[in-house]
């Protein structure tokens, strides 16, 4: 572990912490194109939470950063313990094999279509070498409630009973996180709320650390903390108000209705380790400001007031 790290980096409580994390790509004419551009994020083990943010927002790249599948430019991004920046080759297929499995929007890269769903699990746990393959699929396939279907191919199934079985493959190599990226994307509503009910059941049966990239800010409700990402930065936080289990009480007694995001959840703003906030852009077109890059800052009376330098 580098000993240059801050103390926040070195906190065991979580596994995921990104400081300063920066991704650069290079376009095919030389054109420099920044993805993420000094995220901060920490992740706690055994949390289930989501990722959200327009396309071109960074969610997908900083995925596909946590599961060794792409390299940041710079900052720093330690996962389970591991600083990422400083793995061999061998060391990267191993944590791939051990920390973490991928759950993706389009099946096709999760799912061998000739095979059944049975052979597809044991096929995943072949690549790591298990034993009593067939066993442990029929685990996984009963832990995704999909084990009835064992036999069928994928073109007897529905995307989302597909889904669940990439979920099960996911799950072979017995990973400390669950990676998913737009998990829902290719199923109707009723389907992407059962698949979400089912990572919150394997969230809490196995203590797996789930993350979920989705471009949708409804469908996050469903998990405990929602990050929002913007122009490669976090620029929110969406935290629960009560606990998963007292909301569901409370929905049996018909006290508030469970599908309103804002009843379950309270928007945060982040500060950046130098202060800085960032303001949503439909704040400051509100504020209708003639210079786009200024803007005035009061303290007053335990609030930061922000309003235009022309109009006070």
């Amino acid at each position: 572990m580098n000993s240059n790290l801050n103390e926040d980096a070195l906190d065991t409580k979580y596994i995921v912490q990104c400081q300063n994390l920066i991704k650069i790509y290079k376009s095919s004419d030389d054109i420099e194109v920044v993805a993420l551009q000094g995220l901060d994020l920490n992740i706690k083990q055994g949390e289930l939470m989501a990722i959200i943010g327009n396309s071109g927002s960074g969610k997908s790249t900083l995925l596909n950063m946590i599961g060794c599948l792409d390299n940041p430019t710079a900052g720093k991004l330690i996962v389970d313990g591991k600083d990422l920046f400083k793995l061999s080759k061998e060391e990267i297929i191993t944590y791939k094999k051990q920390t973490v499995g991928f759950v993706w929007q389009n099946n096709a890269r999760n799912l061998i279509p000739y095979l059944t769903a049975l052979e597809n699990v044991e096929l995943a746990l072949s690549i790591t070498r298990q034993k009593n393959k067939k066993e442990k699929a029929l685990k996984y396939l009963d832990l995704v409630s999909i084990s009835h279907r064992k036999n069928n191919s994928l073109s007897e199934l529905s995307g989302g009973e597909q889904q669940r079985i990439a979920i099960a493959i996911a799950l072979a190599n017995n990973p400390k996180i669950l990676l998913a990226d737009e998990p829902t994307g290719s199923v109707d509503s009723k389907t992407a709320n059962l698949i979400l009910d089912l990572f919150r059941d394997i969230n809490r049966e196995i203590g797996v650390t789930i993350i979920i990239v989705t471009h949708d800010g409804q469908i996050s409700a469903k998990v405990d903390r929602v990050v929002a990402i913007r122009d490669g930065k976090t620029s929110s936080e969406f935290i629960r108000k009560v606990s998963y289990s007292e909301e569901l009480k409370s929905i049996e007694k018909g006290l508030y209705d469970k599908s309103q995001f804002g009843n379950t959840h309270m928007e945060l703003a982040i500060l950046d380790k130098a202060g800085r906030l960032q303001i949503p852009s439909e704040y400051l077109k509100a504020l209708n400001l003639k210079d786009k890059t200024k803007i005035k800052v009061e303290l007053e009376d335990e609030k930061i007031i922000l309003y235009s330098p022309d109009k006070r």
